[in-house]
C-alpha cells in the first residue's frame, strides 16, 4: 500500500468511531485511506462490500463488472435503485459511493473479469474482494490473485446459505506453513449443470447483505491488521438455522 495524504479535520470526523478504536486508531484510519481495493462484482455481494468499503474510508475503490441493473436485480443489489434500472452497473454503484463518501476515489471497470485481463486488473490493487456469481470467474480470479500474491477475500450465497474465506497462499501461517489455495478447499468447479444459477434456484435477498457485510469486515481487518485472519478457515453460514459453522482447511502439497 502506498503513502497518501494525512487525514483531513472532515475525515476525522467523519471516522471518528473508527479512530477511537484502540486496534484501528489514526493509524489504522490511515491505512485504509492508503489502500487500494478491487471489488469483483456489483451484485448481491458487491452491493454491501462496495458500500461499507466506502463508508469506511477504503481510499481508492475498483468495480468490476459487465452487466447492467435489471428490476430483478434490486430485491438484494441495495447499491443499485429503480431509477438506475438498465444501467450500466459499474456507473451506478459508482454513483451511489460518491454520495455515501466523496473523499473515496472509484474505477470503474466495465468488462468482464477474465483469463486474458485478471492480472492487468488486479495488479494494480493491494488486495481483492470477489463477489462474482459464476465458478468460471471465481477460479480465473484466485488463480490470478496467488500468481500475483495479492490477497483474496472471497464468498459464495446459495438459495439460504453461504460461505467465506481470506486467501493468502503468498504468505506462510504461524507454523511456518504456506498458507492454502482456493483449490486447496475447492480442487475444481462442479460440472457444467448441476449449480443452478440464481435465477432459475432463487436467492434470499438479505442473506447477501450478511456475508457481504461479513466479507467488507475481513477486508477491513486485512488493511489495518486488526483481528485474526480468515486465511485456513472457511465459514459456513445456514440462514434457514441461523447458524454458522466453521472449517479449517490446509494447503495440499507445495
Amino acid at each position: 500500500m502506498t503513502g497518501t495524504d494525512p487525514l483531513t479535520g472532515e475525515e476525522l470526523e467523519r471516522y471518528a468511531r473508527h479512530i477511537v478504536l484502540a486496534e484501528i486508531g489514526g493509524p489504522g484510519q490511515q491505512k485504509l485511506k492508503s489502500a487500494r481495493v478491487l471489488v469483483v462484482g456489483a451484485g448481491g455481494l458487491g452491493a454491501p462490500v462496495l458500500q461499507y468499503l466506502a463508508a469506511a474510508g477504503v481510499g481508492t475503490i475498483g468495480i468490476v463488472d459487465d452487466d447492467t441493473v435489471a428490476l430483478s436485480n434490486l430485491q438484494r443489489q441495495v447499491i443499485h435503485d429503480t431509477d438506475r434500472v438498465g444501467e450500466s452497473k459499474v456507473v451506478s454503484a459508482a454513483s451511489s459511493l460518491v454520495r455515501i463518501n466523496p473523499h473515496v476515489r472509484v474505477i470503474g471497470h466495465e468488462e468482464r473479469l477474465n483469463a486474458g485481463n485478471a492480472e492487468e486488473l488486479i495488479s494494480g490493487y493491494d488486495l481483492v474482494a470477489d463477489g462474482c456469481d459464476n465458478f468460471e470467474t471465481r477460479y480465473v480470479l484466485a488463480d490470478a490473485c496467488e500468481k500475483l500474491e495479492k490477497t483474496l477475500v472471497t464468498a459464495a450465497v446459495g438459495r439460504f446459505d453461504g460461505t467465506l474465506t481470506t486467501l493468502k497462499p503468498h504468505q506462510s501461517g504461524a507454523d511456518g506453513q504456506r498458507l492454502p489455495r482456493y483449490r486447496d478447499i475447492f480442487p475444481s468447479p462442479p460440472p457444467a449443470g448441476t449449480v443452478p444459477a440464481c435465477a432459475e434456484a432463487g436467492i434470499l435477498g438479505a442473506l447477501t447483505g450478511v456475508l457481504g457485510s461479513m466479507q467488507a469486515l475481513e477486508v477491513i481487518k486485512e488493511i489495518t491488521g486488526t483481528g485474526e485472519s480468515l486465511a485456513g478457515r472457511l465459514i459456513m453460514y445456514d440462514a434457514m438455522a441461523a447458524r454458522f459453522e466453521t472449517i479449517r482447511y490446509r494447503r495440499q502439497g507445495n
